[in-house]
């Protein structure tokens, strides 16, 4: 089934504990499109990039079967560029350096050849941009999954209650479920959200897994231990890409593919991890995907 991803296509400058880097390929939308690259044929791409944006660094997503029709190159303007700096224990960084440049106008224009797309991928950005790509596509997709974050639940909150009314399922941190729900606990934290029009909602917890909720159904999946977490950015937006991308793949909305391809998208984050940026997940293949899948369903298999 096809996939449409809107999002940011950016540059990232990175700094962690392991060492740093120049300008390099980033944004949401480039980790969702690399990542369903391994599970969709119809994998198409709208987002906004500036005229210093190198041709190769498109090539990249070309290569990997993504449609870029979709991707706008602004003349005279700028790409996005974040600039991030991660502490030790890699749970925590500060944002050193932030250019919406391209991005603080964005205006997501949706080729004819993508409006018929069966799943939606919101990327995370401004919620009345996402908002605008629904009303803008002729038809609703079968399935619409939305990701946020903590600044627009700060500055832009009517805005994304509005659209949590006509998105099928919601990706967030446990921080920011708390900060939506004004409750603590996760669980009736999933309640409170779910009553705001998503029927599914995913709760990242990092370095600890993930929750799925849905109605009073719940499944956890752990997250891997790695030996080494290299570089933590572009995780969330590559977790997004196997989950959503998996279900594009099996056509299943049941709860219990649901369930898999929560394992899939933390299988492919995993991967996210070991290397800077999207270098990890540029070069994959689908017999190391299996294996890390098998690892995840060793991990939380047991008998009675």
């Amino acid at each position: 089934m096809s996939l449409l991803t809107v999002g940011s296509v950016a540059f990232d400058k990175l700094e962690t504990p392991f060492g740093k880097t120049d300008k390099i390929i980033g944004g949401a939308a480039t980790f969702i499109t690399l990542t369903a690259s391994y599970f969709v044929k119809e994998n198409n791409l709208v987002a906004v990039v500036g005229e210093d944006f190198p041709q190769e660094m498109i090539d990249t997503l070309v290569n990997h079967g993504v449609n870029v029709e979709g991707l706008e190159i602004r003349e005279g303007e700028k790409t996005f560029f974040w600039h991030g700096r991660y502490h030790n224990d890699m749970n925590s960084r500060d944002t050193v350096d932030v250019q919406l440049n391209v991005m603080e106008h964005f205006d997501p224009k949706i080729p004819e050849s993508f409006q018929d797309c069966a799943f939606l991928m919101l990327g995370n950005t401004a919620p009345a941009i996402q908002h605008l790509v629904l009303k803008r596509l002729k038809n609703r997709p079968k399935f619409v999954l939305l990701d946020t974050m903590n600044l627009w639940i700060d500055i832009a909150l009517d805005d994304l209650k509005a659209l949590l009314k006509d998105v099928d399922c919601v990706t967030i941190n446990d921080e920011e479920a708390r900060m939506l729900s004004g409750d603590y606990s996760l669980r009736r934290a999933a309640k409170t959200i779910m009553a705001m029009g998503p029927k599914t909602l995913i709760i990242k917890k990092g370095e600890h897994g993930a929750l799925l909720f849905q109605n009073d159904d719940i499944f956890y999946c752990p997250a891997l231990p790695l030996e080494e977490v290299f570089d933590p950015t572009g995780a969330g937006d590559t977790f997004a890409g196997g989950f959503i991308s998996h279900l594009a793949k099996t056509d299943d909305l049941s709860f219990e593919n649901m369930k898999r391809a929560i394992v899939y998208g933390s299988a492919m984050a995993s991967f996210c991890v070991e290397k800077f940026g999207t270098e990890r997940i540029q070069d994959l293949s689908q017999i190391e995907i299996a294996a890390r899948v098998e690892e995840f369903r060793k991990l939380a298999t047991f008998e009675l």
